[in-house]
């Protein structure tokens, strides 16, 4: 068969893992800037003059400059004020997220230092990360008003990131033979493309919206899939993808 039953597994937590950091990449801006930094992205229409178009949309009116009239100079200064504090929310997001690529590059420096010398258990390793990520996402809900807790949070979620990009490829190199490895390889990428394409046509606003309406609950689902990525690698069974053993030994 062109997919091994081990690919087959591993791509079930490959599809629950990579669905959440796609939920994080494109929703996490306006998720965090509303539910813990109280600051959303204002709506100019609320403090504007509008027309409706033929679709029955509200649209601005500008100027032959192309600015927004506003309603009144004290709407136009209400307007910029929270514009001002949903650029800095959003800016301060963008900072702290950077603590999740700081974190994976330090838990798989770490992680290597540590299988040079000792075997471990790639499949309780991997499911363990995964667990730490979701805890992070979860804790975000948990945050309003608190910006500084998104440091942890990103921390957590770090670790999940830097086992994604090297559990599921170790150890299903383990358990191919090597001369299909590039055509095993090309084809376990998939997994990452397929959730990628379900969450972005709606996979993630549904979802979310069946936990609630706020921004937030798309973290909650990226949380909750990790947790199902976690427990999914109970399906991996395979003792030469589960186990490795270091190439220098104590003697």
């Amino acid at each position: 068969a062109l997919m091994p039953d081990i690919m087959k597994r591993l791509g079930v937590v490959q599809f629950f893992s990579w669905f959440a950091f796609f939920a994080m990449w494109t929703l996490a801006n306006p998720a965090l800037t509303s539910h813990v930094y109280n600051s959303s992205k204002p709506d100019v229409i609320e403090f504007a003059q509008f027309t409706t178009n033929e679709k029955g949309e509200k649209e601005a009116i500008t100027a032959d400059s192309g600015a927004v009239i506003f309603l009144s100079k004290s709407s136009k200064a209400e307007y910029k004020t929270l514009d001002k504090a949903y650029n800095e929310a959003s800016d301060d997001v963008g900072s702290k997220m950077g603590i999740y690529g700081l974190t994976s590059m330090i838990f798989a420096l770490l992680l290597t230092f540590y299988t040079a010398y000792r075997s471990i258990n790639r499949k309780y390793i991997h499911m363990a990360s995964l667990l730490a990520g979701a805890i992070g996402f979860l804790y975000m809900f948990y945050s309003p008003s608190a910006p500084d807790n998104l440091y942890l949070s990103f921390g957590l979620i770090g670790i999940a990131w830097g086992s994604i990009l090297s559990m599921p490829y170790a150890m299903l190199s383990s358990s191919v033979e090597p001369s299909k490895m590039g055509l095993m390889m090309g084809v376990f990428n998939m997994f990452i493309v397929i959730p990628q394409i379900i969450a972005a046509v709606g996979g993630v606003v549904l979802l979310h919206n069946l936990i609630g309406e706020e921004s937030i609950h798309a973290m909650t689902v990226a949380g909750i899939f990790l947790i199902i990525a976690a427990f999914s690698n109970l399906l991996i069974t395979d003792k030469k993808a589960i186990t490795y053993q270091p190439s220098i030994t104590n003697e």
